[in-house]
């Protein structure tokens, strides 16, 4: 069986919220870490969320 080419990443909002959303990416075609903005409901707006290790 070959290993899977995507690996789970948590998106952790900016806004020090501690809200976070789950995506998949994949290393051999986006080495560098996401960022992207999107909805933080916690704080009612979007904010930029940054890639950050799932524990």
């Amino acid at each position: 069986m070959a290993k899977s080419a995507t690996m789970t990443v948590k998106m952790l909002s900016t806004a020090d919220t501690g809200f976070f959303y789950v995506k998949k990416r994949n290393p051999r075609k986006q080495p560098e870490k996401m960022e992207m903005r999107k909805y933080d409901p916690r704080v009612r707006k979007h904010v930029l969320f940054k890639e950050a290790k799932i524990k």
